[in-house]
């Protein structure tokens, strides 16, 4: 006890009960799990994020001649994004959120839990799975938001834009994505509609991150510096849909991961 104990006894104890009330294990075990839960969080959608980006570069790269890359744009090697572009996502898009989960209050009721095991990875095959699957629905539908922008590509569009009008639907697809993942990453099997606004931090980022992928995309100066060019309230909306494929997808696999749990 901090209080009444003595100093040889606080001395010889590894733990200090400083008000000597023994509700404050409870309270501080339960802190601790918040905190471990949203070093997860972290990790989630930071990974997840950076698939997204890997597997887009990487199969837009492969199969560039199927989206229609090189015919639009007349280079040896046509990548669906620029450097300056993929440098915005991970020093813009990604870290406003990231940060805001770090103060993400309990989500799930984390006391109900089993205690983990010392031996436990922080990064496990469950969330590895997702990290790799969400990755792979964000890939696919920024390089669909590239190819219906194309001609020539696996959506037939005769009116069909240019390289960068494509490579702008890309960018903000991608954008979009990671955005919508940041919900889908404050938990592993709870919906992301379960207490939706209790983390005003992570609204507020999400909230200017948006802003500044407009402002990016339908500045002059902005657009010079990024190789981006306006869009229309059909092309954004196109660009939106499309990256709300994250957040059905991880519904889905939530709603499975949920069934497998009960049974």
């Amino acid at each position: 006890m901090g209080i009444t104990g003595t100093e040889v006894t606080k001395e010889a104890a590894k733990m200090i009960l400083v008000d000597d009330n023994f509700a404050t294990i409870v309270s501080a075990v339960r802190q601790g799990r918040v905190i471990f839960e949203n070093i997860e969080k972290f990790l989630r959608y930071l990974l997840s994020s950076n698939m997204g980006e890997v597997f887009t570069v990487f199969l837009g790269v492969v199969f560039a001649g199927a989206l229609g890359l090189p015919m639009a744009g007349g280079e040896t090697v046509a990548v669906p994004l620029l450097a300056t572009q993929i440098l915005w996502i991970n020093l813009v898009t990604d870290s406003g959120p990231a940060l805001a989960m770090g103060v993400d209050p309990e989500i799930d009721d984390v006391m109900a839990r089993r205690p983990r095991k010392v031996t436990d990875r922080i990064i496990g095959r469950r969330m590895w799975h997702g990290i790799l699957s969400v990755g792979l629905v964000m890939a696919l539908a920024t390089l669909l938001s590239i190819d219906i922008f194309l001609p020539g590509g696996l959506v037939e569009d005769d009116g069909g834009g240019s390289l960068e009008l494509a490579r702008t639907a890309g960018f903000t697809t991608l954008v979009f994505a990671q955005l919508f993942n940041a919900f889908n990453s404050r938990s592993e099997t709870s919906s992301a509609f379960h207490r939706l606004f209790v983390n005003r931090w992570l609204w507020g980022a999400v909230g200017v991150a948006a802003l500044l992928q407009v402002a990016v995309v339908e500045l002059p100066g902005m657009q010079e510096a990024f190789g981006t060019t306006s869009m229309d309230a059909a092309h954004w909306g196109v660009c939106v849909l499309l990256a709300s494929a994250v957040l059905w997808f991880g519904e889905l696999r939530k709603y499975f991961c949920r069934r497998r749990n009960l049974g």
